[in-house]
Parts: C-alpha cells; structure tokens; sequence
C-alpha cells in the first residue's frame, strides 16, 4: 500500500488541502487530477513555486516506492510552471523538499526554485546544497526506486 492509499484524503485542517479544493483565494498556476501548482507565500527565489498533491501525504518521509510515479508528475509540472514563466536556464534550478521535522507544513509539497545561483544567503541555508534538511528530487526518487522509503 502507498502513502496515497495510507494518508487520508483531506486534512480539515490542512492549508494545503485547503488550496487544493479551492477552499482559499491563493491562484492556483496548473493543476491536473493529482496536483496543484502555485507561488510560495515566502519565495526564496525570483521564481519559488510549490506543488502539493491533491491527496493529504504528510510529508516525504511518507513516500513509498510506489510513489515514483507521484514524485515524477511533480518534477515534471515544476519544470511545466518555469517554461510557463519562461525561465531561461532549466539548469539552474532547486528541486526539493524539507525533511521533517523542517517541513513548514505538513502536507507534501515539492519546492521549484529559479535563479538557484541568485538565492540570497537565507534561501541557500534552507534550499541550497549544503543544507541538511533539503533533499532533492532526485534524491527521493533514487531511494524511493532502490530503497521504496525516503531516509
């Protein structure tokens, strides 16, 4: 059984799951069946978006192996949002999420952060390569094919 079938469907009291059933006035920037897309309310990047699954997953710790697929979707509509807004280097981006107990909210949510060379000082300590509690997509998806769980 994955996260999605393990998390319940909606936490009352969850800001994300509140966005997600348009139950807030945050704009919504793509969304599908799965997944919403929008800006972070406190950007570290000239362009800092999150996208949240539909489904309450608490956080990444909660992933299982078959959440590949789920994890894969986010990448890939983070990318969809930065040509969207035409960012010019894909290269130079920061994919991620907070490992708890450093999750802000505890719903999933798949940072997207452009310029990743221009983040100031701060956005570095919390989404750079150096820090401790950012793991990368990449990462989560390495361990969630070889392992089926985040570490």
């Amino acid at each position: 059984m994955g996260s999605q079938e393990a998390s319940s469907s909606r936490s009352e009291d969850c800001p994300f799951c509140q966005i997600a059933t348009s139950e807030t006035d945050t704009e919504i920037l793509l969304s599908d069946d799965q997944l919403v897309c929008f800006r972070d309310s406190k950007p570290g990047a000239t362009h800092h978006y999150l996208v949240v699954p539909r489904r309450h997953i608490d956080n990444c710790k909660a992933l299982q192996g078959d959440d590949v697929s789920l994890v894969e979707q986010m990448e890939k509509m983070g990318r969809s949002i930065l040509e969207e807004k035409k960012v010019c280097d894909l290269n130079d981006v920061r994919m991620g999420f907070h490992v708890p107990p450093f999750s802000s909210v505890p719903h999933l949510h798949l940072h997207t952060l452009a310029p990743a060379s221009k983040m100031n000082f701060r956005s570095q300590l919390h989404y750079g390569p150096q820090s401790h509690w950012f793991i990368t997509v990449d990462k989560v998806l390495s361990q969630l094919k070889t392992r089926g769980t985040v570490k």
